[in-house]
């Protein structure tokens, strides 16, 4: 992909707006200023086609195309992504995409209209038998996580989050170094737009995924888990809960997957031998508390 093709981050709406509230403690109340997180229409369009519209955080969209197009298999390599226009207007954004003909030929064969798309990673898909199974495309790197790094990277996290702190809504995803070092941050609105954000950032800063892990700070459902191993990644901690099926396509694929991250806790759900600092103890049944 040509890198100067990217978008006019000076064009773009604005992430957040301000709005007038009433702040109510107990029997009172008072009138306020507060922060919101703005959604905004971003549609993707591919060799002059309509592909999907996504409700996302208007920062970092070039990082979204290129990693929403890798993580939903609609390109395999940062290299077939031959171009990128972002074009902002008054109903939203429009990105348009230039992808190696190959890739748009496959995309119009099992392409269905996925305006409204919420970006689970199943809607819009023709049948059970076109469920994306858990694979990556080609062996996931064998890393090895130590608490020591997880505690890290989750007590540099909050520091990395503009949005969230002004806007008390926005979701990020992170790239940290098996030392616990942040390397990538990007927040979003949602959940799935944030790592797609990420990982295009990860493949336009050519970072090897051998080199570290991944922190979200959201739950770990199907198609969080789906989009990493999209990208090859090799770790996956959440700061909230995996759904089942989420674990038993991490287990299945060697992708080590942790929840209820917390400085000093964890739960490790799979690929637990590879994370170094555990305490052995005494088997139990206990049910995790949120939070």
């Amino acid at each position: 992909m040509d890198p100067s093709l990217t978008a006019d981050e000076a064009e773009l709406p604005p992430t957040s707006a301000r709005a007038r509230v009433l702040r109510v403690h107990g029997a009172r109340g008072h009138e306020a200023e507060d922060a919101l997180i703005e959604e905004t229409p971003v549609a993707l369009s591919y060799n002059g086609v309509s592909h999907a519209v996504m409700l996302a955080s208007p920062a970092d969209l070039e990082d979204f195309a290129l990693g929403f197009s890798l993580s939903e298999g609609i390109i395999g390599h940062p290299r077939e992504l031959h171009g990128l226009e972002t074009h902002p207007g008054c109903d939203g954004v429009v990105i348009e995409m230039q992808i190696a003909q190959p890739r748009f030929l496959a995309l119009k064969a099992r392409r269905r209209a996925l305006a409204g798309r919420t970006g689970c990673g199943l809607c819009g898909i023709e049948s059970l038998a076109a469920l994306p199974r858990a694979a990556s495309p080609a062996p996931l790197p064998r890393i090895t996580l130590t608490l020591a790094a997880i505690d890290r990277a989750l007590q540099a996290l909050e520091a990395h989050q503009p949005l969230r702190a002004q806007t008390g809504a926005a979701h990020a995803a992170a790239w940290a170094t098996l030392d616990g070092t942040l390397r990538l941050v990007r927040e979003d609105v949602g959940r799935h737009n944030a790592l797609d954000k990420l990982v295009g950032a990860m493949l336009r800063a050519e970072i090897d995924v051998r080199t570290g892990f991944v922190l979200v700070s959201s739950r770990a459902s199907y198609e969080m888990v789906q989009k990493a191993l999209s990208a090859g990644i090799g770790g996956l901690v959440a700061v909230s809960a995996p759904t089942a099926m989420a674990t038993r396509n991490a287990a299945h694929a060697g992708l080590i997957l942790a929840g209820f991250a917390r400085p000093g806790r964890l739960v490790a759900y799979a690929g637990a031998d590879r994370i170094q600092g555990l305490t052995p103890t005494a088997t139990t049944h206990d049910t995790p508390a949120a939070g």
